[in-house]
């Protein structure tokens, strides 16, 4: 369910109150339009978000998570824990892994 590069991302903008699509958009820039309304639409599917539209012109989407989506934010919040305990060691691995690839590259 939570497959995808950017779901988890959504699901706290959302727990944030970032509930538009380009508000969306604008919190994760990196991310195109298309794959963020593919995640959006399997997220709906799944039941952790739920979608309204308002009948205005031009229409007005909302998205709102659903209980079985909030029942997500605390595991989510611990993830964001954890992350931010091994910040250093994690920055570390991923400079390393970056310097891997480049040297990899330069011997092609």
């Amino acid at each position: 369910m939570l497959y995808g590069k950017w779901k988890i991302r959504l699901l706290w903008f959302i727990h944030q109150g970032h509930k538009r699509p380009s508000e969306l958009q604008r919190k994760i820039p990196d991310a195109s339009r298309r794959v963020l309304n593919i995640q959006l639409k399997e997220l709906e599917e799944h039941e952790l978000v739920s979608k309204t539209i308002y009948p205005v012109v031009p229409p007005k989407v909302e998205y709102a998570l659903t209980e079985f989506g909030e029942s997500l934010i605390p595991i989510i919040s611990a993830l964001g824990q954890w992350g931010d305990q091994h910040e250093d060691r994690l920055r570390m691995l991923i400079i390393k892994k970056i310097q891997g690839s480049t040297n990899v590259e330069e011997n092609i």
